[in-house]
């Protein structure tokens, strides 16, 4: 027989013998309250006493009326009449509870006596109320020792009448029966304290029988923390964070109540690894509560709090409070008022609770422990990739580890899934591990950014985009650094000697339609990235800095996964700043200042696209790596647009692309023109030809309101030439 079993069985004979003791309180309680009648034959005849007359009748000089009866108890609920309760018997009793509870460990009751600081009389009180619970004779004999058939419940008034050496202190709701909730008090009206009825609390009378397992009503809010895939080792960096949380609790155990630990970063997967290691090396369950569940009540905030410090009472657990996405609110957020339950619950909080919060927080209590938390450094990541891919990796930890950032949590789930999904031929492609190892690191990270940009599906390469040369280095360029940075920044020591400039920003300058998304689409494409549009709606808010919060959001998101940020009409968002004439040019203001900070500190790829490169800040510019400018196409590179324009499967006949490239348009329009004449050729179910071309630009270049001559859109189809006149020419020349 397992420890756990024999410690049940010695529990439930404890309970056994309490229940028993507590069945003679309340017989002999019951005896005393019937005036220790031994059978029904020794009844009084009912007592009688005169009837008052009502004040009304008093008024009227009326006088009291004959006796009347007094109602009496029913006989059949008086204790038998050959029952006889002796000292002897009652302390029998009570050594048979002694004896039970000599088991180690002790009894549940005993235990939970303890821990609470429960009096000997708190304890008789909570067993009175938790014998309701387990036998179901503690009803009646409720109602015979009090008198009554109705009040067949516990009371204080009957507590104080069974057990010896009551304390009024008990009631008090300071006292642990009341503050912990371990029982239930039901006062309807008016009803004194002393005669309302007691009830014990459901997870106490369950921890008393020796089921100790967590709150049903704390279960729906909690959500417990395990690693994922087992327990893995921490590198160095975050290890030395969990030591220094261990070192700190240590320094802490003599104190009243238990600091709060703070975790202040945006790697929450890193956070809760290391919560986890401390409370596990601690010998606690760590589950998770996010601060968005918290009520708004002050109320029923108190009762969550007190739940929270009750469970971790009676059982070893730790909480991991979830504050991330609620990080400094605006002060104008709605949320504001439902942000503020944070502080009145940790400043209620006793046991050991996590604090993930994006930022730093001015906590109102002093017993704080903050401690910084990032993800790996690169170093660690990269080994960690290799510890996860195993002797076959070759240059993919270095790739993998250069280009995203990701916790070990995320890097251990990437690898599994892949590794248990090369076998199947089905998904085993022609993609080789590395790429979908590749692809596993976009789709993890693709969900944080969705909310605020639109991802773009990079379709275009080196081959569709017709620039000048210079302009095409340009482009060249940025792609390189872009692959390249994690060998010149981390392996050749530069991230050591800067602290800002890390990122590649880049501007893309030039008219509506010269290629400036295209050729983010063809960067994006080399690198295989994702490419996101910024969102200008969903990022900038009315609320005061919400628009920060949203695009610290954005640019966190972005650099774990290496994507490409394109902010589209950049002028819009990064314009210069203005005199402050009022609030609102102040916080204007503000936001571009952030901006310029963020961009500065963003290590991946920024790109702005402006066709209005003048009403751009002068201090944005100046933090640029790239300028771009992409010109209006001259003559040699619109043929090359209309050439390429074209799909292969497209059926084309007798275009005269010289012709078409003397038209003044650029890329973008070049391809509207392209795309409408090819929908009038489907529709005549004819292959694209001149005409069909021309038609579509003639609407084009009304679209664009611009002038243009009819000359240049007349086609005529040459006429054919006969044999004989191809023969004559022939033979003259």
């Amino acid at each position: 027989m397992s420890d756990g079993s024999k410690w049940q069985e010695d529990n439930a004979r404890f309970l056994s013998a309490a229940l028993a003791w507590l069945r003679l309180r309340l017989e002999t309680q019951a005896l005393r309250e019937s005036g220790h009648w031994h059978s029904v034959s020794e009844l009084p005849a009912p007592a009688t006493q005169p009837q008052e007359p009502s004040l009304f009748a008093r008024l009227k000089g009326q006088k009291p009326s004959a006796a009347a009866p007094r109602a009496s108890r029913p006989v059949g609920l008086l204790p038998p009449a050959d029952k006889q309760i002796s000292d002897e018997q009652l302390a029998q009793a009570a050594a048979e509870i002694e004896a039970a509870a000599a088991i180690d460990p002790p009894p549940a009751l005993h235990i939970l006596a303890q821990r609470f600081g429960l009096s000997r009389f708190e304890s008789d009180v909570l067993l009175l109320c938790a014998g309701m619970e387990l036998d179901t004779a503690v009803a009646g004999l409720c109602g015979l020792a009090q008198g009554s058939p109705n009040r067949s419940y516990p009371t204080f008034a009957l507590a104080m009448a069974l057990f010896e050496e009551p304390v009024w202190e008990a009631l008090s709701p300071e006292r642990p029966l009341r503050y912990w909730r371990l029982i239930e008090i039901n006062q309807p009206g008016a009803q004194p304290l002393t005669t309302s009825a007691l009830r014990a609390d459901e997870r106490i009378v369950n921890y008393l029988k020796g089921l100790n397992y967590l709150d049903d009503r704390l279960a729906p809010l909690l959500v417990p923390v395990e690693p994922a895939h087992g327990v893995m080792p921490l590198p160095a960096s975050q290890q030395k964070a969990v030591e220094t949380i261990l070192g700190r609790l240590e320094q802490a155990k003599q104190t009243a109540r238990l600091p709060v630990i703070q975790l202040p970063g945006k790697d929450s997967s890193s956070k809760q690894l290391i919560a986890w290691q401390a409370a596990n090396a601690l010998g606690l369950h760590l589950y998770r509560l996010p601060a968005e569940w918290l009520p708004g009540n002050a109320g029923e905030l108190e009762t969550l709090a007190r739940f929270l410090n009750r469970e971790s009472i009676l059982i070893p657990v730790a909480f991991y409070l979830d504050a991330s996405e609620a990080d400094k609110p605006a002060a104008e957020s709605p949320e504001s008022n439902r942000s503020s339950a944070l502080p009145r619950f940790l400043s209620r909080i006793s046991c050991l609770f996590f604090l993930d919060t994006r930022d730093v927080r001015q906590l109102s209590s002093s017993e704080a422990i903050t401690l910084d938390v990032g993800k790996p450094t690169r170093a660690e990541q990269q080994t960690a990739w290799a510890q996860a891919l195993g002797d076959s990796a070759a240059d993919s930890p270095a790739l993998l580890a250069g280009q995203f950032n990701l916790g070990l949590p995320e890097i251990d789930r990437i690898a599994s899934a892949v590794a248990g999904a090369a076998p199947d031929a089905a998904m085993d492609d022609t993609r080789t591990r590395h790429e979908r190892l590749w692809d596993g690191c976009l789709a993890s990270t693709r969900p944080r950014l969705d909310e605020l940009a639109q991802r773009l599906d990079a379709k275009a390469t080196w081959n569709d985009i017709v620039l000048p040369p210079q302009e095409a280095r340009l482009l060249h360029q940025i792609a390189a650094q872009v692959s390249q940075r994690a060998k010149v920044y981390e392996e050749w020591g530069f991230s050591q000697k800067m602290n800002r400039g890390l990122g590649i920003s880049a501007l893309f300058a030039g008219d509506s339609g010269t290629g400036k998304t295209m050729a983010a689409e063809v960067i994006a494409n080399e690198l295989r990235l994702n490419l996101y549009r910024i969102d200008l709606s969903a990022v900038v808010s009315k609320y005061i800095g919400e628009t920060e919060k949203n695009l610290r959001r954005l640019f966190d998101a972005a650099e774990d996964g290496g994507a490409i940020l394109f902010f589209d009409e950049a002028d819009a968002l990064f314009g210069k700043r203005s005199e402050v004439r009022d609030s609102h040019d102040r916080y204007a203001n503000i936001e571009i200042n952030y901006l310029l900070q963020r961009l500065e500190a963003y290590r991946g790829l920024a790109i702005l696209a402006t066709n209005m490169k003048s009403a751009l800040d002068s201090a944005f510019v100046r933090r640029l790596r790239f300028i771009v400018n992409f010109p209006f196409p001259g003559l040699a590179e619109r043929r090359e647009m209309w050439e390429k324009v074209f799909p292969p499967q497209a059926l084309t006949k007798g275009l005269d692309f010289d012709r078409l490239a003397r038209l003044n348009l650029t890329g973008g329009n070049i391809h509207n023109v392209a795309l409408n004449a090819a929908f009038l050729a489907a529709k005549a179910n004819q292959a694209v030809t001149m005409p069909f071309v021309f038609e579509a630009a003639r609407a084009e270049f009304g679209k664009l309101e611009r002038p243009v001559s009819e000359a240049d859109l007349y086609w005529q189809e040459p006429k054919p030439v006969a044999e004989s006149e191809l023969a004559q020419t022939k033979g003259a020349a």
